[in-house]
Formats: structure tokens, C-alpha cells, sequence
């Protein structure tokens, strides 16, 4: 039995007829002897499984080449073992499952044959991320360079693989992944960025540089440095171990112990594959806490939450946890946005619509947990199976209210499925809804199979008039692998959710042709990152992301994680009205820090935010009746505890780019 490196080179180099590993690898993304009967092909045996080996041979000096290769033959691993030089013959190959066909291919040795070993006991050093090879901050693709980089539209403009273009592993992140195929890897300290999956896999970074950071320890979608979405090229999916011990269950910022293990590309990523599963070495210690918003008795003053409460119907298990969480660490806002209300049979595909139980067990569950505090509610059921979700389910949005602080402005009725509400003027000759609440639009195809966005005029007690729009957009359903063929990969119905938003902006704007003023807060689930400004457009100059006039760090800014993504999807816009006077947002991470999946209340993490909705207000800023917001150098004079100054001012037309 021998180790020695130089003597596995010697035999490495003996046959010169031998094809080396690194020549079948190329330097792009395909083998350039695809589809050829190779001999000889030798290499150290650092994995096998049921389906094949995972083989290292003589390294390359040309970072773009990976000396690692899949060989797939079922059983071939029976006369060899990890730590065998071997000598293989087959055929080059370039394999995705059929039913993937937006999986990047993956380079191997098919139909081996002529499998000899040449000797026994030898260690190869893995490549040790961070250290021998950084994972780059940078584009995943040289084909995602839009404005919004990998979030760019058109998507699937490019297909990776058809172009197969020589790889630039510093510059793109799946070009480093790629170069490093089939290699036997080390990342020392890496830290989970999420749950496991369904199969037990999960996210992780190590101890290199990394974008978006947050305090938890995960990584933030954010705009880089660029002006682009990062896409988290450092990060890295890993995979089932290949000795078939259980990896840990991953929450997010949990350390662990290091992992070996070979890098391959399965179920639409590159993946790690590790030798033997790590182990959990440490945990967050902070738990979520309530937010540090509270109610105010002043009239102008309202606080406003944002749940997406996951499928919930009068029997959820999960409603005395959301009922807590709305009671303890949003303190019972004034008023609640809820989505995916369901109706009240559930799942049951019975013709039901009513959610009136479903509410109402909610709200009884809330004044439980509060010690008191009584909601009201409201909803428009829609029409059955007509707005998405579970089928059966009828999931819609809806409105909880505190009746000693706000009210619906009286003298409409309520709207029905397929009615649009208007803005008109009423019997005093102030603003109202046609139908109020009502929908906007439900006929436009722009809600074909998703709920529809539920508007409502509002009065504090004090008389003053304000306007709310509740909105559950499109999906991201049909979405297609961040790691996939697809340049820039498919944001699934990104096209209907601009839509929507381009609706919404219209009905806003209808408000705003009347009253320029006029206090409107526009809240949901809205699908989509802030970072993907295609789908937003209709909002600039309309509505103002509520983080930016609060002044959040953008990497706190989330209320999901997915992949290696935590992510902003529910999302709060106000008008310029609203702004103007300040405002106070908190994201609650009772959900996305949870210690496990089955810990959660729901997917999403509830939002609550404080603003000003009355006409005057002697504060901050004194409101005009002009259209336009105050002069930005009058704001900057007058910031308060409300918001945060910066140096940089903008127009009043940029208003939801400053933190003044």
C-alpha cells in the first residue's frame, strides 16, 4: 500500500495513450470528447454510491479545468473502494434527466468497462473553499447582465448549455461552480442559510466573503454594490451524504462542523455531496422579540399589520400560534392585512365560499392571547375555484380592525366577486368606494386565477379619511432553478404580477387625481423581491416602499427564506401623503428564525408598521395642499426621531429613494 503523490502521478502519467480527466473536462461547460470512447482514463476513487464512483485525477494548473468526473455504471463500486487508483475505459457523456430539462449537464463516464486497480490507500487533499479556491460575489451567469441581473425580463432569453461558453470562474458563480466539478471539496465553519428540504438537503456559506449578511446569519437579497440583485453565488446546496447518515435539521445562522464531500450538479444546483454528514456545532441565541412598535392613543397615529397566515381554515393548528403572534409581537395593530383566508370547509372541493367561521375563529383566538382586544372583519368571498390556491380552498385576503380606533367610511355597500369599486365622491362631497370594501378590477386579466386585491376607504375616530388596498399576488409557480439552463432564469408569472401591479397603481392613482394627499397604504403578499424593479415600475412615483422612508437596512429587510435567499416578498408601499409625515416599519421573524419547520405558524413573517394618516400634523413636516411632497431641503431640516436623515436628497419625484 502506498500514498505517496508522486508515485500516483507516475502512474497517472504511464500509458501515453491515456486521456486524462482534466481533458475530458474541457474548460467550458461541456466535455469537448463528448459522446467518445475514452481508455485509460485514470483516477483515485474519493466516493461511490449505488449509481457509480466519483474519481480525482492528475490536478490541472488551468483553474477553469476540474480534474474530477462522475463514472455511472450501477455496482461498478463493488470491486473498487475510496482510496484505489484505477485505470477505466467508457464512453464521455453529458447527462440531465429527461424530465429536468432545465438542469445544467453534468460531465461523466458512461458504460465503464475495463476497470482495473493500480494500487491502494491513497488520500487526495480536497480543494478547501476560502482558501484554496473563494466562491466569487459576483453574477451567476454571464447572460444575466439585464438592469435587474438575474432578476432581469425578459427571462429565458439564453440557454447556458447551447452557448457553452469557456468559463470564467472568477467572475461568474456558476462558472466556479462548474470548474470545480466532480472534485473532492472542504468548507471549514459553514453556516445554514435555511431548512432542509424534503430530502434533507440545505443551504450554506463558509467562512469567505460573502454578500447581504444579515445579523441572523443568513443572506439578505438585497441591491449590491452594482445597483444589481446579488444572486448569493457563494453560497452552495448541500446534499444528501453519500455514507447515508441524516444531515442535521438546518435552521438559519446554525453552525456546524465542516464538510468534505464531492461537488456535483443534481435536481437543478450544484451541490456538495458530503462524504459523511456534518454535525451541529452551535445555534442562534436570540429569539424573535416583539416588536418595538406600540399602539398610540393618538387618532392620526395607526399601526398596521401585514400576515400571510398559510391556508388557514376554522380547524388550523396553527391559528392559536398566528393569534399569538398578532396579540404579543405585533401588540394587536389597529388594522390587520390577512392572506390566504380560507373558506370554511377547508381543502374540501364542496362549492363552499364563506370564510365567516374561519375569521371569526381567528379573531376569537386573538382576543384569547390579547386578554381582550376585539376585532372586526371583512372579506368578499370570490368566486368558487376563481382565485388560485388550494383547490377547494378559496383562499382570499381580508381586513381585521380595532372598531375603537378606525371604521370603514359608512354609506357603501359591501362589494361582491366580480364588481369593481370605484372612487367617487359621497353625500358630504368627500372621497369614498363605490363598494366598500371592494375589489379592483376583478375582471382584468391581470387576476386570472389569483385573488384579487380588496380596497377599502377607512375613518379614524377622529373623522379623518385614509385608504388601504390588501393585496395576494400571482405566484411565483412555474419558476425555474436560479443554477438552470434558463438565462436569466424564469420568475414564474413575473409578467402577471407587473400586471397587478400596474392595476393597483391605477386604482391609486384615481385617488390621488382627487385628493394629491390623500394618506394610502397599499400591503400583502406580493410575490415578488423589491429588487425586481420591472414588476414595480407602475408604482415609482406612485407608492413608496415603506423600508426606504423608515430607513431599514436593506439587509433586514426580509420576511422568507428560500434557497439561499432570506427575502422580502411581503411587502408594505404608501403614498406620498404618508411618507411625507414618516413612518415606522418592523419585520417580525417569528417564522424564519424558528428552530424548525414544523415550529412555524406559516411561511412568511408577520409585518407591522406605525404611520401618520390624518390631513394636518403639526410634527415633522407641515402637509401643503400641493401634489408635490415639501421641498427636500425643508425635510431635511425637519427630521425627527420618525427617519433617519441622509446627506443625499433627491427630487420629491425620488422620494421612496430617501431615508429622510
Amino acid at each position: 500500500m502506498r500514498s505517496n503523490i508522486s508515485f500516483v502521478l507516475s502512474l497517472w502519467t504511464a500509458a501515453a495513450c491515456a486521456v486524462s480527466i482534466g481533458e475530458i473536462q474541457g474548460s467550458s461547460y461541456q466535455s469537448p470528447l463528448v459522446g467518445q470512447f475514452v481508455d485509460d482514463v485514470r483516477g483515485v476513487v474519493v466516493a461511490k454510491d449505488k449509481y457509480g464512483l466519483w474519481i480525482v485525477g492528475e490536478p490541472s494548473d488551468d483553474p477553469r479545468v476540474s480534474n474530477g468526473l462522475r463514472v455511472y455504471g450501477v455496482n461498478i463500486g463493488r470491486s473498487v473502494n475510496p482510496g484505489d487508483l484505477i485505470s477505466v475505459s467508457g464512453r464521455v457523456a453529458e447527462y440531465r434527466a429527461r424530465y429536468r430539462p432545465n438542469d445544467l449537464l453534468l460531465t461523466e463516464l458512461e458504460r465503464p468497462t475495463n476497470i482495473h486497480v493500480l494500487s491502494s490507500g491513497h488520500a487526495i487533499e480536497p480543494v478547501v473553499l476560502g482558501k484554496d479556491r473563494i466562491p466569487p460575489i459576483a453574477p451567476l451567469s454571464a447572460f444575466d447582465m439585464g438592469i435587474d441581473g438575474w432578476l432581469s425580463v425578459p427571462n429565458n432569453v439564453t440557454l447556458l448549455e447551447a452557448e457553452n461558453r469557456t468559463l470564467e470562474p472568477e467572475d461568474y458563480g456558476l462558472d466556479f461552480w462548474e470548474s470545480l466539478e466532480g472534485r473532492l471539496v472542504t468548507i471549514e465553519d459553514p453556516t445554514a442559510l435555511n431548512f432542509p428540504d424534503m430530502y434533507g438537503s440545505f443551504w450554506v456559506h463558509g467562512g469567505w466573503p460573502v454578500s447581504g449578511k444579515n445579523a441572523r446569519g443568513g443572506l439578505s437579497l438585497m441591491l449590491g454594490s452594482d445597483g444589481k440583485p446579488v444572486a448569493h453565488s457563494e453560497a452552495i446546496l448541500i446534499g444528501k451524504s453519500i455514507d447515508g447518515t441524516k444531515n442535521p435539521r438546518t435552521m438559519v445562522g446554525m453552525n456546524l462542523s465542516s464538510i468534505t464531500g464531492v461537488l456535483a450538479y443534481q435536481f437543478g444546483f450544484y451541490s456538495i455531496l458530503p462524504l459523511t454528514a456534518p454535525e451541529v456545532v452551535s445555534v442562534p441565541d436570540d429569539e424573535p422579540q416583539p416588536a418595538p412598535i406600540s399602539l398610540s392613543d393618538d387618532p392620526c397615529q395607526l399601526t398596521i399589520g401585514d400576515y400571510n397566515v398559510e391556508n388557514m381554515t376554522p380547524r388550523s393548528h396553527h391559528i392559536p400560534k398566528i393569534a399569538d403572534h398578532i396579540a404579543n409581537y405585533l401588540h394587536s395593530p389597529d388594522i390587520m392585512f390577512v392572506q390566504e383566508i380560507s373558506d370554511d370547509s377547508g381543502a374540501a372541493d364542496n362549492g363552499v365560499v364563506s370564510a365567516n367561521k374561519t375569521l371569526t375563529a381567528l379573531v376569537k383566538a386573538i382576543a384569547h392571547a390579547s386578554e381582550g382586544v376585539k376585532y372586526e372583519f371583512v372579506n368578499i368571498p370570490p368566486v368558487d375555484n376563481m382565485d388560485g390556491g388550494k383547490p377547494g380552498s378559496n383562499i382570499r385576503v381580508a381586513y381585521l380592525w380595532r372598531p375603537e380606533k378606525v371604521a370603514l367610511v359608512p354609506g357603501s355597500p359591501i362589494g361582491n366577486a366580480t364588481t369593481s369599486t370605484q372612487v367617487i365622491k359621497d353625500s358630504s362631497g368627500r372621497l369614498s368606494l363605490s363598494l366598500n370594501p371592494g375589489r379592483i378590477e376583478p375582471s382584468s386579466l391581470a387576476w386570472e386565477e389569483t385573488r384579487k386585491s380588496l380596497a377599502a376607504a377607512w375613518q379614524t375616530v377622529a373623522g379623518d379619511r385614509f385608504y388601504t388596498i390588501n393585496v395576494h399576488f400571482s405566484s411565483k409557480r412555474d419558476s425555474s432553478s436560479a443554477h438552470g439552463d434558463a438565462r436569466p432564469p424564469v420568475n414564474g408569472h413575473s409578467d402577471r404580477r407587473a400586471l397587478q401591479v400596474n392595476v393597483t397603481a391605477n386604482f391609486v392613482n384615481s385617488i390621488l387625481a382627487l385628493d394629491a394627499n390623500a394618506s394610502i397604504v397599499a400591503a400583502g403578499d406580493m410575490n415578488e423581491f423589491a429588487e425586481t424593479r420591472s414588476v414595480f415600475s407602475a408604482f415609482d412615483g406612485v407608492l413608496y416602499n415603506i423600508n426606504e422612508v423608515a430607513g431599514v437596512e436593506p439587509v433586514e429587510r426580509y420576511t422568507y427564506v428560500y434557497e439561499q435567499h432570506m427575502q422580502e416578498i411581503d411587502q408594505v408601499f404608501i403614498s406620498a401623503g404618508v411618507a411625507r409625515k414618516g413612518a415606522e416599519v418592523e419585520h417580525i421573524h417569528v417564522n424564519t428564525w424558528a428552530a424548525s419547520l414544523g415550529e412555524r405558524a406559516s411561511d412568511h413573517d408577520p409585518t407591522i408598521a406605525r404611520v401618520r394618516v390624518c390631513d394636518g400634523f403639526n410634527g415633522v413636516f407641515s402637509v401643503t395642499t400641493t401634489p408635490t411632497p415639501p421641498d427636500p431641503l425643508s425635510i431635511y431640516s425637519s427630521c425627527s426621531r420618525w427617519l433617519a436623515c441622509t446627506d443625499t436628497l433627491q427630487t420629491s419625484q425620488q422620494l421612496k429613494h430617501v431615508h429622510v
